[in-house]
């Protein structure tokens, strides 16, 4: 959500400001947080807003040259695209007619080492700031202003406390951006996901745009909390301590594709998306879940605003007067939020994070008496003070399963 941008749009971290604000820029409430939310059925590729992306070979007996199936290289001789070249810096090409943009053109080949500390430290937020008179109106239900809720710094070490938190870097036509993610369960792989939520803003740029390019991971970013004086001469291992996770496969919703926007609020009500990814370095064989040590379960019926007694935002804000180096929390009694009337009515909760903390988890306790994930930060003000995230329902769920699905024989 940058100022910059949308008075308050999407969160996107710099990098991807915050919808609230994250690192795009903002247009009207309802076209900032555009997300593809699959319409259809979860086996339409289209339709769902499914990515597939290339990789390298990350394996240890690896020649370092990127191995992509046939039906990818074919899409990306169909595309123009040189594998070789766009490693080279081909990438940094976002001439419109080229820019990617259906749910079943996205590419993502591994670079390695093209997230080092300082492309990372200088990620800025995609948000999208929102303005607040594009809330007036009689849109649906929309309960008073929250009162802002001071964000709280989460103690380091941030694996200890918040191990399912993390950033997503990625580069946007306007520069290197970030936004906030969570590790979330895959029912196709218990105990072994390899599958992050985050805000769809901080995936695909919406309607006069297409999909964002080196998308990846790094969980628990910066673990030990340090300054960003001190991050300044940190080693990658510091500032990635559980390595850098690269999506190779993204989905949002195809609300968010055909109505997301810069600023404002559009699609909000479906800014979400779920990355799957792999190590960069190929590992030891062990998933994301396995290796940060958890994943949340994601709440896709969850009990209606007014029964939602605490809802608890965490992410990595980057605008003033935070820097986006380190992790917070903000925990509210959720309100309600209408943009369009015949969108589904949105969280709201009072929080003073800023853009870069888009995409950033919701988390409410359940019947169970267990967290789960039901909702991200999608949009806020410019002025901070409050955040809103999408109500997960069907659109979401089949985001979800889609590339649960996609993964579940592999």
């Amino acid at each position: 959500m940058r100022s910059t941008r949308p008075s308050f749009s999407v969160r996107r971290e710099r990098g991807a400001r915050r919808r609230t604000s994250p690192v795009l820029a903002a247009v009207a409430l309802a076209s900032a947080l555009a997300l593809t939310a699959t319409a259809c059925n979860s086996g339409d590729t289209k339709a769902d807003g499914q990515a597939s992306a290339a990789a390298t070979d990350t394996g240890s007996g690896g020649d370092g040259k990127i191995k992509i199936p046939d039906d990818i290289r074919d899409k990306l001789k169909e595309h123009g695209i040189d594998i070789d070249k766009w490693k080279n810096g081909a990438w940094k090409n976002w001439d419109k007619d080229d820019w990617l943009r259906e749910a079943d053109d996205f590419i993502n080949p591994i670079i390695k080492g093209l997230w080092n500390p300082d492309r990372m430290r200088d990620a800025d937020d995609p948000d999208k700031g929102v303005d607040e008179n594009d809330l007036s109106g009689d849109q649906g239900v929309t309960d008073p202003t929250p009162a802002a809720v001071d964000a709280k710094a989460v103690a380091p070490t941030y694996h200890a406390n918040a191990a399912t938190a993390g950033k997503v870097f990625f580069d946007s036509p306007e520069g290197t951006m970030v936004c906030s993610a969570t590790v979330v369960e895959d029912p196709a792989h218990p105990g072994k996901s390899n599958l992050v939520w985050t805000a769809g803003h901080c995936v695909h740029a919406g309607k006069d745009g297409g999909w964002y390019r080196n998308i990846a991971f790094v969980p628990s970013y910066n673990d030990s909390g340090k300054t960003a004086a001190q991050l300044q001469n940190a080693t990658r291992e510091e500032a990635a301590p559980y390595g850098v996770w690269w999506g190779d496969w993204a989905q949002t919703s195809q609300q968010w594709i055909e109505q997301g926007g810069e600023t404002g609020g559009n699609g909000a009500s479906y800014d979400y998306a779920v990355i799957h990814v792999t190590p960069e370095k190929g590992g030891n064989g062990k998933s994301l879940e396995e290796t940060v040590g958890s994943a949340l379960p994601v709440n896709f019926n969850a009990p209606a605003v007014p029964k939602v007694p605490s809802i608890t935002a965490t992410g990595y804000p980057a605008a003033a007067p935070f820097d986006g180096q380190k992790l917070y929390q903000c925990t509210d009694k959720p309100g309600r939020l209408s943009i369009n009337a015949s969108d589904p009515t949105m969280y709201r909760i009072g929080c003073t994070m800023t853009g870069g903390s888009s995409g950033g988890g919701w988390v409410a306790t359940g019947s169970d008496g267990k967290p789960a994930l039901v909702s991200n930060t999608s949009i806020g003000p410019v002025s901070s003070g409050w955040l809103a995230g999408p109500r997960l329902g069907d659109v979401a769920k089949g985001v979800y399963d889609s590339v649960s699905k996609k993964f579940a024989g592999q």
